[in-house]
């Protein structure tokens, strides 16, 4: 067992860099649309829906990540490397397989996808570029998640944020390149960012290559390899979907309520994700260490883990909350330059600064029965979770309130009922010892 001294430079090791990687893909993502919007404000229409399906189907395929990362850990921390980098290896062949499948079915949907949201017609050219050309990134995407996994499974989180950082500055310049300088439009957007991430997947493979060659790992698919990573995969894939539902309610009641109420919830809950990158980059140190001590069948290792990522994710929601409360007044004023809309969001804003402690509370324990691939269980809550809060979100709607006060009951729902329970959830699941030890 590790002292306190050590187990806190192993945290800091895991989640700084974890923390910039995760912070490099929204800002190129904001470059991305700047550019963009450039074009014009059909162009800029249709990059918001092709986003909007975009990262709903990575959003579903992240479990990738998740359920690699603890495979991986485990025989990490048994001192099974070998087996380690060849469960990473299938599970990058999974993502290759389901991403070639995605690929190949979006690229015939798009017409359809992007009629459903029924846009003008110069919007939907400009979203069916965008999008169409994208669909063929999606397998690269999901082999980075799967590498990603793997070389968080080792212990090493400094190699991804490198490929990642290089990534989306490349792409920023292949991306200006291809809009501006060859003239190709939201097209050369697409273009460029395919191009760029099926570069980042041929440095993952240069990378774990080399750690196949150095383990004498397999690089061929195992089939009980691939089985096992769909398997576990699939829980994951469950609980996110959950997490999806409860989102998209979440935004069709905020549309219910009103415009400005629904203009104000996105501002809201782009403050929430923000502060959730580094919230997340607690959580993947914590899945991380907690996958390699249990390879190393030490109990008292993983509940110390426990104990100070979950100290150390509510101190910073505790922090953040003071930071959001004390700029809950202005917060409005960057997005929109409008002190009427500042004072219509701010009682929303209050809401989340005081729920940010809960929240740090439980992306950690999502990380550490991640990294104990708890993940049937992960599945089974984020269901529950959905039992109290879609009926509350219904009687939200239908009592229909405005204003300012029906902001911060939209709120208060959100990070009040469902952050709550998932809370509930996950912590009556790690107060027992069922999660180290169950059947994955």
């Amino acid at each position: 067992m590790t002292d306190r001294r050590t187990l806190n430079r192993d945290i800091l090791r895991l989640a700084l860099p974890a923390l910039g990687a995760l912070v490099a893909e929204p800002l190129f993502l904001a470059v991305d649309a700047a550019m963009i919007g450039h074009l014009g404000v059909s162009e800029l229409a249709g990059l918001g829906i092709a986003s909007a399906v975009l990262t709903t189907i990575v959003g579903l395929m992240v479990f990738l990540a998740y359920s690699t990362t603890p495979a991986v850990a485990r025989r990490f921390g048994a001192g099974d490397v070998q087996g380690g980098v060849s469960v990473g290896i299938d599970g990058m062949w999974l993502a290759l397989a389901i991403g070639a499948v995605l690929a190949v079915a979006g690229s015939f949907a798009t017409p359809a996808v992007v009629g459903a949201f029924s846009p003008a017609p110069d919007v939907a050219a400009a979203a069916e570029a965008y999008l169409g050309i994208s669909m063929w990134g999606l397998p690269a995407m999901l082999i980075v998640f799967a590498a990603t996994g793997l070389l968080r499974g080792l212990q090493n989180t400094v190699v991804p944020l490198w490929i990642a950082g290089a990534g989306f500055t490349v792409n920023a310049l292949v991306n200006w390149l291809f809009i501006y300088g060859f003239g190709w439009g939201v097209a050369g957007s697409a273009a460029g960012t395919v191009l760029v991430q099926w570069g980042m997947v041929a440095a993952y493979v240069v990378v774990v290559g080399r750690l196949a060659r150095l383990h004498r790992a397999s690089v061929r698919p195992q089939r009980e390899g691939v089985r096992g990573s769909a398997r576990s995969g699939g829980w994951m894939f469950l609980r996110t979907v959950s997490l999806r539902i409860a989102t998209l309610a979440t935004v069709a009641v905020a549309t219910a309520l009103g415009t400005e109420e629904l203009a104000g919830w996105q501002v809201v809950f782009t403050i929430f994700s923000t502060t959730a990158f580094a919230l997340d980059a607690l959580a993947i140190a914590a899945q991380a260490l907690v996958g390699k001590a249990l390879g190393e069948r030490d109990p008292h290792q993983v509940r110390a883990v426990l104990g100070r990522t979950v100290s150390w994710g509510v101190w910073a929601g505790v922090a953040f909350g003071v930071v959001i409360a004390a700029l809950s007044g202005v917060i409005g004023l960057v997005f929109t330059g409008d002190p009427a809309v500042a004072a219509f969001i701010q009682p929303a804003l209050l809401v989340l600064a005081l729920s940010q402690p809960v929240a740090a509370f439980v992306f950690v324990l999502d990380g550490v029965l991640m990294g104990a691939d708890d993940a049937r269980y992960l599945a089974a809550a984020g269901g529950v979770n959905l039992v109290p809060y879609l009926p509350a979100l219904a009687l939200l709607a239908w009592l229909a309130p405005s204003g300012p006060a029906a902001l911060a009951w939209l709120a208060a729902a959100y990070y009040g009922v469902y952050l709550l329970v998932r809370g509930v959830t996950l912590g009556a699941r790690i107060r027992g010892t069922a999660w180290m030890h169950h059947d994955a």
